[in-house]
């Protein structure tokens, strides 16, 4: 009270409020001495995927989830508004649309973060590096600006009109934490950070950037954005590395002598700004909403929830054990447990419904299903893609650097090529080159041609390879089996159980999407190539489902199909690219196998 009392009449003496006796208020004096501290912009970081909210998040931006009814970035909107800050900008990237009524609902602008599927949130805030800065000044000059997280729920509003310098929201923990700890010294100054401790302030809920601070760490973060190996950083990981002095060696070592090491050098602190527990929110999962929230215990409002629940007949709140399994590349899967036993449910991934017919996945699953080769399904929906099937717990993938794992997988093809099933659909690569070549000039605007919407370079040039290819297997007519098409060592799994009458681990082979009619030795070519297998490995390969050396038609054969799944894949994978949804240098890989293998089948006809 003393200090305080003693702000006061220094703060009246220099007539930035009312004197003693009078209304406390301030004066024009004190508001002109208050403007360069006033807030004037917000970011909220909005554009992942929000891994840790499936199933709910695969249909609902993890920003635009409600807690108590309403999205909880809008809350957090409305708590800006309320402080008086209306110039705010949300990053977004995953269901980008989702997003758009934000801007008439609130006035809000809305970036693009093109790399929000390839890079952690590093990027984003280096997307709102451009709002951030003050509009007509000098390049380089930043706003005072609060720094949002989309899915943080704050129970009182603490944000202000005015702010005295840059902060980090922390709460304490007693006992042990996963969270980001802070260091700090007697001023409340954060000087370093650290991942997991204990009893100790840790990094928790949104962060202040005055516009001193923002023009030292941002043209840092820049840099940092712009290095190798940081796709997969925070931009905390640029905070912590500027408090600790490595940014300063880490940017010589990269760049050389850097613009920004005398700024570093004179950086202004940022503070640790503890609020009491219950203030910030961070949920972690549908568990932490659940227990925060009881409509999530019963009605989480997800489809994919809502389908569980009704096939196995139970209520949402006994479906537990949920987390996100790795991104298929054509659909999104989920884990869950209901009743002692584990399930997946795979719901089709975006575009999907043009890519895969769901009838003939259907058709090719009932014809193998007694042939012991697939994975038990629980539910398969034709109409939507939704299938749930049983969870083998202490699986694994095959490996397709284990030859004795290859061998395995190959004697599975064989089983399935000589099994006499067949299916009513045949899968024809040539008519599938065509149809996604096409979608990729949909999915072009202005694009004349495919050559246009095609974007490699040199495809105009290669294409002409196709009628050679198509001459040199149309001597393999005749040779069609129920083939998988996508038998790729992902979709191999090695079960804990034992194979009947057998001491092996079990193996089934899952996913028959693309199955159909087809000249077995498509399935050698298909597995070869999603492993990224060489030429030698795949002779290999082709000679280990064979049981014998290849004949020189074979390998051709091979290689001709290597090209041409190479350049499915490609083409694939070019569509997806058009609807926002990346896959780093497989688009790439795949279209090398394409120019090279085109060129060994031969001779020319």
């Amino acid at each position: 009270m003393g200090t305080v009392n003693s702000l006061l009449k220094e703060c009246a003496e220099e007539r930035l409020i009312g004197a003693a006796g009078q209304a406390r208020r301030l004066t024009e004096k004190g508001r002109a001495y208050l403007a360069p501290y006033r807030v004037t912009a917000a970011v909220i970081l909005a554009a992942g995927f929000g891994s840790r909210f499936v199933p709910l998040s695969y249909e609902t931006p993890k920003g635009l989830l409600k807690v108590f009814g309403e999205p909880m970035i809008e809350r957090q909107i409305r708590q800006l508004h309320e402080a008086g800050i209306s110039n705010i900008a949300v990053v977004i990237g995953y269901m980008k649309e989702k997003f758009e009524y934000l801007t008439e609902k609130y006035g809000v602008q809305l970036l693009f973060n093109p790399e929000y599927a390839s890079k952690n949130n590093l990027s984003s805030l280096a997307v709102a590096d451009s709002f951030m800065q003050e509009a007509g000044a000098p390049a380089g000059r930043y706003q005072n600006c609060y720094i949002l997280s989309s899915d943080n729920w704050l129970k009182e509003n603490i944000y202000h009109s005015h702010e005295a310098a840059a902060w980090y929201a922390a709460q304490y923990a007693e006992g042990p934490t996963s969270e980001w700890c802070l260091v700090t010294d007697k001023k409340g100054r954060i000087t370093d950070t650290y991942p997991g401790g204990r009893d100790c302030l840790y990094m928790y809920g949104p962060a202040y950037f005055s516009s001193a601070f923002a023009a030292v760490l941002m043209p840092v973060l820049k840099r940092y954005y712009n290095m190798p190996g940081t796709e997969n950083d925070y931009w905390e990981h640029v905070l912590m590395e500027l408090l600790n002095g490595r940014a300063s060696r880490r940017l010589r070592a990269y760049y050389g002598v850097t613009a920004e090491e005398g700024l570093i050098a004179h950086c202004p602190p940022i503070y640790a700004n503890a609020f009491p527990d219950g203030t910030i929110y961070e949920f972690e999962n549908l568990e932490e909403l659940r227990a925060f929230d009881p409509r999530y215990r019963e009605d989480s409002g997800s489809k994919a929830m809502q389908l569980v629940s009704r096939i196995f007949g139970v209520p949402e709140s006994e479906i537990g054990g949920i987390r996100c399994l790795k991104a298929g590349m054509t659909n999104n899967s989920w884990l869950f447990r209901v009743g002692g036993g584990s399930y997946i449910c795979r719901i089709p991934g975006q575009g999907t419904e043009k890519l895969i017919d769901r009838r003939q996945e259907k058709a090719a699953f009932d014809a193998v299903k007694d042939l012991g080769l697939s994975e038990e399904i629980i539910y398969f929906n034709e109409e939507t893609g939704y299938k749930i099937s049983r969870f083998y717990e202490g699986s694994r993938n095959a490996d397709a650097s284990s030859p004795e794992d290859m061998a395995r997988c190959m004697e599975k093809l064989r089983l399935l090529h000589g099994s006499g099933v067949r299916v009513g659909h045949a899968f024809d690569i040539f008519e599938r080159l065509e149809y996604y070549e096409q979608l990729c000039l949909e999915e072009t605007p202005g694009a004349k041609d495919i050559f246009e919407a095609v974007p490699f370079a040199d495809y105009e040039a290669l294409r002409p390879q196709l009628s050679r290819l198509r001459k040199w297997l149309e001597r393999r007519k005749g040779l069609e089996v129920l083939a998988h098409i996508d038998p790729v060592p992902d979709n191999f799994i090695f079960t804990s159980r034992k194979e009947e009458g057998t001491d092996r681990g079990e193996l089934k082979l899952i996913d028959w999407e693309y199955a159909g009619m087809c000249d077995p030795l498509m399935d050698i070519a298909m597995c070869g190539i999603y492993a990224y297998m060489d030429e030698e490995r795949l002779r290999a390969l082709l000679e280990t489902y064979l049981e014998r050396p290849a004949s020189d038609e074979e390998w051709q054969t091979v290689c001709a199909y290597v090209a041409l799944g190479g350049l499915l894949w490609a083409l694939w994978a070019v569509y997806k690219e058009k609807l926002g949804v990346s896959f780093s240098d497989y688009t790439i890989r795949m279209y090398r196998y394409f120019r090279k293998y085109s060129r060994m089948v031969g001779p020319d006809m």
